[in-house]
């Protein structure tokens, strides 16, 4: 039975037989050709300050990630599951990978050479020049030959003259594919849509075919910068400035913060700034509305609008990203008379929780926690970019008058389930962001 093009399942006496995904290999490439990002600091030196401590920069240093990837990997036997349990290296040590060490999640990520230990860097983006495939870190590289022979930097100007190295326009750089390479992830052995950022924002109003209304990847996510979210719901005003030290200024130069929805790995860094910034994002993502005349029928009727991501809401790695919506009813005496999506007492959420996410199954239509064991989408309700949810939550009971409801969108990270689960030192707490809110007195 031919499940997609990339990937095929026979059953054979009710046995699963998945052949690998035609993915092709990135070229092997030695590590000196590629340049530290503290070189390219010396005339960069602003680009550089947003970029370190930025998500990019913190890919292969997260610990949450590290410590998350090497539990999920304990205790696989399949080949396959343990071929994607271990590919996590391609995208978040993208040179390392590249050129050699990491190969594996498994492997001693403490040897791990110093350029490859700082993410996805200067280097790598700048000496993409075409693109492989669309997902997996299908970029390919040309990077120069070190420090002393750097070669040519692409980049989304066509005027540059720069003095350390070459410099060429690269219509890649303003385009969404370039982001989508890593941004799309699918199950390296059975080709399970395992991230879906690129293909999200490649089927929403955003990829308009009128240039008046298109917005990429970094329209957005290079335009923000302190006190501008730059989200669809905001205004993204352009960022003039000089893209080095010694350069004239230019109506835009695209911004390197890079924050995402994390402001828990910033923290852990001490880049204050970049947490903010997260937070500000968040809170310009989705709007929330209540409609309370059903309430004599015991019905709550909430709107959830994704009104500022390019992609659904949560995005990334669907089943790991939390958002969900936390309902409190107090009556005039702060009773609480109903409540849904509050965190327990290990930080958990409780079942009933409304939680938009995608559970990934294991082929026979079992719910999976683990990537590595994802055959099979079994539910996917994310919002979608534009989207607007109208849920219907059904109430034990009417509330007294006088009674206040408080609904909120709540964004997490990471499960507190699954963190809980990992042996060693605990998790510190990741931080609870409030997306939206709309309260109401009857």
């Amino acid at each position: 039975m031919l499940k997609t093009k990339e990937w095929a399942i026979l059953t054979i006496l009710g046995i699963f037989i998945y052949s690998p995904i035609r993915a092709s290999e990135p070229e092997k490439l030695e590590l000196n050709r590629f340049i530290r990002p503290a070189v390219c600091r010396d005339c960069h030196g602003s680009i550089f300050d947003q970029w370190e401590n930025s998500m990019h920069n913190l890919s292969h240093k997260d610990p949450v990630y590290s410590r998350v990837a090497k539990f999920l990997r304990r205790g696989l036997v399949h080949e396959g599951e343990v071929r994607e349990a271990e590919s996590c290296v391609k995208c978040h040590t993208p040179i390392g990978y590249m050129t050699g060490f990491p190969k594996r999640v498994s492997d001693d990520l403490s040897k791990t050479p110093e350029i490859a230990v700082q993410g996805i860097q200067c280097d790598f983006c700048h000496s993409a020049v075409k693109v492989r495939q669309m997902y997996n870190n299908g970029l390919e590289l040309e990077p120069g030959h070190g420090e002393d022979d750097p070669g040519i930097k692409q980049g989304p100007f066509d005027d540059a003259e720069p003095d350390f190295h070459e410099a060429r326009f690269s219509p890649l750089h303003t385009d969404a594919t370039i982001c989508g390479t890593c941004h799309d992830v699918k199950h390296v052995a059975f080709g399970t849509n395992l991230e879906t950022t690129y293909t999200e924002w490649a089927n929403s109003p955003y990829n308009s075919k009128d240039p008046g209304k298109r917005v990429v990847c970094q329209g957005c996510h290079m335009f923000q910068r302190p006190g501008i979210p730059a989200t669809g719901s905001t205004p993204r005003p352009e960022n003039p400035g000089s893209a080095s030290d010694y350069s004239d200024e230019r109506p835009h130069i695209f911004t390197h913060y890079f924050v995402g929805a994390n402001a828990g790995l910033p923290r852990m860094f001490q880049s204050e700034q970049k947490a903010k910034m997260a937070e500000e994002r968040l809170r310009h993502a989705a709007d929330l509305s209540l409609d309370t005349s059903g309430i004599k029928e015991k019905k709550l009727k909430i709107a959830i609008t994704n009104s500022g991501a390019g992609h659904s809401i949560p995005t990334g790695v669907g089943d790991l990203r939390q958002v969900w919506l936390e309902i409190r009813i107090q009556d005039q005496n702060n009773q609480i008379k109903f409540q849904s999506g509050v965190l327990n007492e290990k930080h958990e959420l409780p079942e009933e929780t409304l939680l938009f996410r995608t559970i990934f199954g294991d082929g026979k239509g079992n719910p999976v926690i683990n990537l590595a064991k994802a055959r099979e989408v079994l539910t996917d309700n994310r919002i979608k970019a534009k989207e607007t949810r109208n849920l219907v939550v059904d109430l034990p009971g009417v509330p007294d008058k006088g009674s206040r409801i408080r609904i909120r969108l709540l964004y997490r990270s990471m499960p507190r389930k699954l963190l809980n689960m990992i042996p060693g030192e605990p998790f510190e707490l990741l931080p609870v962001i409030e997306m939206a809110r709309v309260e109401k007195q009857l």
